[in-house]
């Protein structure tokens, strides 16, 4: 059975930090590229970042750079979002999906994990 497995959210208070990750099973990751989206409540799902198969381009949306910052280890077959200075509108459900190359369309990718809740609050 091939999936995504995400881990890592919780709450946490403004300014702090977290770091997602997700884990395949039943396939090799790093064949893949790896998107993370985010859906707010109210909101439309939007993509965060995308890591290319072997690491080597990374893409963010313009409103989360240098706070967040994406990485990948294909030997432990896990993608990471590592996530400083969260504010409340950060808030979401975080997903990481897979995809052949980085797209900013989510109907493309191929296999989605089933989210992690994030929430910033004091």
């Amino acid at each position: 059975q091939l999936q995504l497995v995400e881990s890592g959210g919780g709450l946490v208070q403004p300014g702090g930090s977290l770091r997602l990750s997700c884990a395949a099973s039943g396939f090799t990751l790093d064949v893949f590229a790896i998107g993370w989206f985010r859906q707010a409540p109210g909101k439309e799902r939007e993509v965060v970042s995308c890591v290319s198969s072997s690491g080597s381009e990374i893409t963010y949306a313009d409103s989360l750079k240098g706070r967040f910052t994406t990485s990948r280890d294909n030997a432990k077959n896990t993608a990471y979002l590592q996530m400083n200075s969260l504010k409340p509108e950060d808030t979401a459900v975080y997903y990481c999906a897979a995809i052949n190359y980085c797209s900013v369309y989510e109907q493309w990718y191929d296999y989605w994990g089933q989210g992690t809740q994030v929430t910033v609050s004091s």
